[in-house]
């Protein structure tokens, strides 16, 4: 006899909040996790970072595409990478969650999963949060972190001559995602990786605070592509920046294959990078004059006119992801 799989509307929302949060470890400056009417977090700075982004099915994910795992894990790297761009720790996440009545609950614990693996891998945990019958899908979580004693790092810093530089793999996201589309079967390790980097994120947790201790003077998250989100950041600094497809060179190589495995243009390779997104890679400007963080690497440099050029030419292709935009 197959074992009935309870829903979320047959358990009610205190029984699924039970199953979800059940075990679930916290670091110590969670002085009052989930449970009672909100938490309670040490700020050891003084200061609390706070950032939140929301997840929608089929605009976000697709759960043929992935597991509530992958989604719970997705969810957190975008927001921890936000936090990281202000040149701060994660410190603790709140996620709400709606998704219709007849979910079955063990997805609910399975997005949960994803959620509470990924935050620990930034010593961090989810503290709270709520749950809602909805249409479909919906993951938003709101994200809490810790200068350290740093100021801030914004976006809106940098000057002429500094180093534009990059901590994290681009255009990875954007080359799994193709390859989904397409409904490329039977890939080997190289190609399975590449979706794997679209479903999973993997920012570099960490490298923020790291680039605020040496200097940097504006930095953000790489979310909706790179022309898109230093676009950003020159226009907050009134600055205009230059880069290099050679300083790229370790991006756009690393997806030549899946460029060959769907017979594209070779060339769709630095469109994957420049404007592809979400890979909540980090990118950060340097005074010149000091040296860049072991894991960062030049790709740039800031200039006073204007504007965002590849190789001295304005860019003609994608430059990233609106909100409002079509979907992928």
């Amino acid at each position: 006899m197959t074992q009935h799989d309870p829903t979320l509307g047959e358990l009610g929302e205190f029984a699924v909040i039970d199953a979800v949060a059940a075990g679930r470890a916290h670091p110590d400056g969670v002085l009052v996790g989930p449970g009672d009417d909100a938490a309670v977090l040490a700020t050891p700075d003084g200061r609390t970072v706070v950032s939140t982004d929301m997840l929608v099915q089929d605009r976000h994910f697709r759960l043929d595409w992935s597991t509530p795992q992958q989604i719970g894990r997705r969810a957190i790297a975008q927001n921890a990478a936000d936090i990281e761009a202000m040149g701060a720790m994660p410190t603790g996440f709140l996620v709400a969650f709606g998704a219709p009545a007849e979910t079955p609950a063990r997805m609910a614990t399975e997005l949960s999963d994803g959620l509470s693996e990924e935050a620990a891998k930034v010593g961090a945990s989810v503290v709270g949060g709520d749950l809602v019958t909805a249409p479909q899908w919906v993951v938003s979580v709101t994200a809490l972190g810790d200068l350290g004693g740093r100021p801030a790092v914004l976006r809106s810093g940098t000057r002429a001559g500094d180093v534009v530089a990059v901590s994290g793999e681009l255009g990875r996201s954007a080359g799994g995602y193709a390859l989904l589309a397409a409904g490329a079967t039977e890939l080997g390790p190289e190609l399975s990786a590449l979706v794997e980097r679209h479903l999973t994120p993997v920012p570099p947790y960490g490298q923020g605070a790291v680039a605020a201790a040496a200097g940097a003077t504006a930095m953000t998250d790489i979310s909706d592509g790179l022309i898109t989100d230093l676009a950003q950041l020159a226009e907050a600094s009134g600055v205009g920046i230059e880069l290099s497809t050679t300083e790229l060179a370790p991006d756009t190589d690393a997806l030549v294959v899946a460029a060959a495995a769907l017979s594209l243009d070779p060339a769709v390779v630095n469109e994957w990078v420049l404007g592809g997104g979400e890979d909540h890679a980090l990118a950060a400007t340097f005074p010149s004059h000091i040296e860049l963080p072991e894991r960062w690497r030049a790709i740039g440099q800031v200039v006073e006119q204007p504007g965002i050029r590849v190789d001295g030419q304005a860019w003609q292709g994608p430059a990233g992801w609106d909100s409002y935009g079509a979907t992928r």
